[in-house]
């Protein structure tokens, strides 16, 4: 089963507090030096083609948001902070997930762990040292 990508602007707004629309996310980037190397990389975690392929730019579209890869000049090597920005991949089946992309060869950071109220998150890392986590879809 794939993963999707959790991007809901309005859940984490209400979340915080807020209910009036304000802006929406509408795309993550990840520059990288080799864009072919880390798609091949989420092409197995989503366990799916790109959406959109153009020359060194690849991109898989989810519910609310995109998620792109590419050739970035100023990006050279991994990536020094790599839990300053951690993406969220939402699944109801955190377990067979994390087994699923391990099998991948995704390195480990966090095997799956109970983080309060029966909240299940797992920790990978990516080719370019970027952390992603499973993580159960938000519930109001």
């Amino acid at each position: 089963m794939p993963v999707t990508f959790l991007a809901s602007p309005a859940c984490l707004l209400t979340i915080v507090g807020y209910t009036k629309d304000m802006i929406n996310l509408n795309n993550i980037m990840i520059g990288t030096e080799d864009s072919t190397k880390l798609s091949d990389f989420y092409k197995k975690v989503f366990d799916k083609e790109a959406d959109m392929h153009d020359g060194d730019w690849y991109g898989w579209q989810f519910k609310g948001a995109f998620f792109s890869i590419g050739n970035h000049s100023e990006v050279k090597g991994k990536s020094k902070e790599p839990a300053r920005i951690i993406f969220n991949f939402e699944t109801r089946e955190i377990k067979e997930e994390f087994e699923r992309i391990k099998a991948t060869g995704a390195k480990v950071i966090k095997e799956p762990y109970d983080a309060g109220e029966g909240m299940m998150i797992a920790t990978f890392e990516d080719p370019d040292g970027n952390y992603f986590q499973l993580m159960p879809p938000w519930e109001n």
